[in-house]
């Protein structure tokens, strides 16, 4: 069983004593200011949510959405925290507020890790490795392990690679984040290779922590007491249960709304599912005059019910949560899950799957297999011919940028061009495809 006390740790990865807990400002609230300041995080301003490059300026991007979900991360955390202390009787310096700022902190870097052109662009750079003649060639030397990292590339062990490494000027911690936020963003704490993963296991559907980085999850796992299953494989810090529930009830919810905001839900859709969650009509909302203020309210409502709702799931719950024994998500249990359900439905055949869409991710994808490809040839012909060939290419060239001058390891190596290439903004990387091949700028 799990102890809230080592779950909740404020000692931050690279350092060997714990921060202090201060009322005005506590670690978890420092954990949120070290994203927010990050380059990582300032670059999901252009990353594709839903839909990219979107021409209406109220529709969501993925720098949106993170903001949305750690709101609403904090306002779960902050509840469940609220009863917990009293619970547990949680008096050395936990509060409801310490709950609500680490899952806040957490959901707001939830997505850092997305490649350009999010889930799209993880199924580009995974086909790129397993189709691809060079792809299957650069991986071919590496263990079953390390090769899985590539040919299941995936945006979660990404972004626990960029806190935990990238985003610093040395690789000592990262951004030095608390245990506990660590713990909470890592919604699939496992390898990509285990031995079998659990049935039902919500943190076992995918993997969130590359062999590069395994070691240093192990550090965070055995201070926050989390369960180990098997051989890089542990059961979810409790507290990732909620920033999983914050991104659903955001994107679920907000995806009807930019649908109804683009012309492709009808009003009186949104309105009628929305008010299937948020409950009857209230006398505020016949006197708001505009379709788009209703269904504005009408998610605000609907929000705030899904975030009641986890909250029960998750205290009734909490024995199993604790034990590592919980299988699914919190919000297959929720009542609203048939409405969810069909607004899924709805979003996927609606909203998603456009003409405009599909141009855009044709366009992506060529860009992204392009520069995969620019890149790790001139990997391959570094390592053939030597390290001058990259310093002498003016568009190559910043692949060397903060990294050894070595190529024996080619593992990390690979690791070093998808760090690179999957950093990249939508915009940022089409130019450097349009600079690379010469092709005339496209308009946004």
């Amino acid at each position: 069983m799990m102890d809230w006390h080592n779950l909740l740790s404020t000692r931050r990865l690279g350092e060997q004593t714990s921060a202090p807990v201060s009322p005005a400002r506590n670690p978890f609230q420092k954990d949120w200011d070290r994203i927010v300041f990050s380059s990582a995080f300032r670059r999901l301003q252009d990353k594709t949510q839903v839909h990219s490059l979107a021409e209406n300026d109220y529709v969501r991007t993925r720098l949106t959405h993170s903001m949305e979900a750690a709101a609403v991360g904090r306002s779960l955390g902050a509840t469940v925290g609220h009863h917990l202390s009293q619970r547990h009787a949680l008096t050395e310096g936990v509060t409801a507020a310490e709950f609500g700022h680490v899952v806040a902190a957490a959901a707001l870097a939830h997505d850092i890790g997305n490649p350009p052109f999010g889930h799209f662009g993880e199924a580009i750079i995974r086909r790129w490795f397993a189709e691809t003649a060079l792809g299957q060639q650069l991986i071919a030397p590496l263990s079953a392990p390390r090769a899985e990292d590539f040919l299941r590339f995936e945006g979660n062990a990404q972004g626990f690679r960029i806190l935990t490494r990238l985003q610093n000027w040395r690789d000592s911690g990262g951004l030095r984040l608390t245990a506990a936020t660590l713990g909470a963003f890592s919604k699939y704490p496992r390898l990509s290779v285990i031995d079998q993963a659990e049935a039902n296991d919500a943190g076992a559907q995918k993997f969130g922590v590359y062999q590069a980085d395994a070691a240093v999850f192990d550090v965070i796992a055995s201070e926050l007491g989390l369960l180990k299953k098997s051989r890089g494989y542990w059961c979810r810090h409790p507290l990732a249960y909620l920033v999983e529930a914050a991104d659903d009830i955001c994107y679920q919810i907000v995806d009807l709304e930019d649908g109804f905001k683009l012309g492709r839900v009808a009003f009186s859709e949104a309105e009628a599912l929305l008010l299937e969650i948020a409950g009857p009509k209230r006398r505020r909302y016949d006197e708001i005059t505009t379709d788009a203020g209703k269904v504005a309210y009408l998610r605000a409502k609907a929000i705030g019910q899904l975030i009641g709702q986890a909250t029960t799931i998750f205290l009734d719950y909490e024995r199993n949560i604790m034990a590592g024994s919980f299988a699914g998500e919190l919000l297959a249990r929720a009542p609203a899950r048939p409405t969810l359900d069909r607004i899924a439905t709805i979003t996927e055949t609606q909203v998603f799957k456009t003409a405009e869409r599909e141009h855009t991710e044709r366009e992506g994808a060529k860009a992204l297999e392009y520069l995969l490809n620019a890149y790790m040839q001139a990997f391959a012909t570094a390592e053939n011919k030597g390290l001058d060939k990259l310093h002498h290419d003016p568009v190559l060239a910043p692949l060397l940028n903060g990294f050894a001058t070595s190529i024996d390891d080619r593992y990390e190596w690979l690791l070093h061009v998808t760090d690179y290439v999957s950093g990249m903004t939508d915009s940022y990387m089409l130019a450097q495809f349009d600079r690379l091949t010469g092709r005339a700028p496209q308009q946004k």
